[in-house]
């Protein structure tokens, strides 16, 4: 695949287009206005450097990576994509939206990958008149730094699509898990909130302080972050989204969100990106 369309310029879709582009795809970046889209670039350009900054990366090979990514504000740009990643925000109707428009808009034979953490690929994929094509390509953040990707099989997504995703993240440096069967939440963000979870009910209810469930967790269980320090990674914001969204598709009370998850996004406390979440942050 030699050309990559990735729409949403924020935390992840930046991040994609930035492994993309490192690898060597011709990228186009895409998002609905031009601040959004000068956001993302300085992004790149920022995480380009602190790889110089470590010797991971060249100044040369830094230089050409930005040099295969071009923005835009315009969806059709999507005529020339081989491969579509959709990374805005997860909420299913403005997913669903996007969807019906890149169907319209790609190319035949592209894939059209979403990033989505919890929504089920099916229900996106309807959204299409090609199912088979649509698959969840779902990455880490930040994406320049986690090697996992999780591919995710909707109902109908082919095997040369599951295939095809692949080859492109194993090329862009990627280890990846597949999921059969598109639950909500499929099996990374299934554990992590109901882990997560459980912790912010501990901190809530005056069981331990988040530093000690956080070190619990590191030194009894070999974790390489506690879940507490991992929720402000993410964003409080959107991993409370994420617990809502796999609640609403099991009813499993185990997954609906902990009052104390929903009272921090209500203040701003969304972690590092706030500078304050369960931990407080400095730039």
């Amino acid at each position: 695949m030699s050309t990559v369309m990735v729409v949403g310029a924020g935390l992840m879709g930046s991040g994609i287009a930035q492994v993309s582009a490192v690898a060597g795809h011709e990228v186009v970046l895409r998002d609905i206005d031009d601040a959004a889209l000068s956001r993302g670039r300085s992004s790149i350009e920022a995480s380009l450097g602190k790889f110089g900054q470590k010797g991971a990366l060249s100044a040369d090979d830094s230089e050409a990576a930005l040099g295969r990514i071009t923005t835009t504000t315009d969806l059709d740009a999507v005529a020339k994509a081989d491969i579509v990643v959709e990374a805005v925000i997860e909420k299913v109707d403005l997913k669903s939206e996007l969807f019906a428009e890149l169907d319209r808009l790609a190319p035949q034979g592209a894939i059209l990958a979403t990033n989505t953490s919890a929504i089920p690929i099916t229900r996106i994929a309807a959204a299409t008149s090609r199912p088979e094509s649509v698959v969840g390509t779902h990455f880490f953040s930040p994406v320049p730094m986690m090697k996992l990707c999780e591919l995710v099989r909707g109902l109908k997504t082919s095997d040369e699509t599951l295939s095809a995703a692949r080859a492109w993240a194993e090329g862009i440096g990627k280890t990846c898990i597949v999921v059969n069967r598109d639950v909500a939440g499929f099996v990374t963000t299934r554990i992590i909130t109901a882990l997560v979870n459980e912790a912010i009910w501990l901190v809530e209810s005056g069981v331990a302080t988040a530093e000690d469930v956080d070190i619990a967790c590191r030194l009894g269980f070999g974790h390489a972050m506690g879940p507490l320090a991992t929720a402000d990674l993410t964003g409080i914001d959107v991993m409370r989204n994420a617990t809502l969204s796999v609640y609403n598709e099991t009813a499993n009370p185990k997954f609906y969100p902990p009052e104390l998850l929903t009272r921090m996004t209500a203040s701003g406390d969304l972690g590092r990106k706030s500078g304050h979440g369960f931990y407080t942050y400095e730039d």
